[in-house]
């Protein structure tokens, strides 16, 4: 009638499971982040994407390394880019064709399984990232406590 204790245990070690859990873990993440922390984020999940690319190009897994590729792509496209404020000038701007370069360069690396392509879109997101997470801190060292936190107790 039950299932053995041994069965039961493996189904938590499943891919499924534990990417049933990623997927909880990741949308618990999101609605608690503000939003500085959600393009943060984004940032990660491109690296991490083009990371996956590259080990499959090394591996040579290529429905792998078109997946994690095209998954890259999409968060530039559909989440970097498309996160950025018209009403934010020329840096709005030059962040956009940025990101469209870094894209078009990714689908180059794909198409013609070139490392050094995943690499260098990979170093530009790593320094995007970073100057990305000072502002960040200096934008939270700046902003005054939230009124809960002022409230007696």
């Amino acid at each position: 009638m039950f299932a053995s204790p041994r069965r039961s245990a493996s189904a938590f070690a499943s891919p499924a499971f534990a990417s049933s859990y990623r997927n909880l873990e990741l949308e618990s993440s999101v609605a608690q982040a503000d939003p500085h922390r959600l393009i943060e984020m984004l940032f990660d999940g491109a690296a991490a994407a083009i990371a996956q690319a590259r080990h499959a190009l090394r591996e040579g897994r290529v429905p792998a390394k078109g997946e994690a590729t095209g998954r890259a792509v999409r968060i530039l496209d559909e989440g970097l880019k498309a996160s950025l404020d018209p009403r934010g000038g020329e840096l709005a701007a030059n962040l956009k064709s940025l990101y469209e370069y870094m894209a078009q360069r990714l689908l180059q690396a794909n198409l013609s399984n070139d490392d050094g392509k995943y690499d260098e879109v990979g170093r530009m997101l790593e320094q995007l990232r970073d100057a990305w997470k000072r502002i960040g801190s200096q934008v939270r060292a700046a902003s005054p406590a939230p009124a809960a936190a002022l409230a007696p107790a």
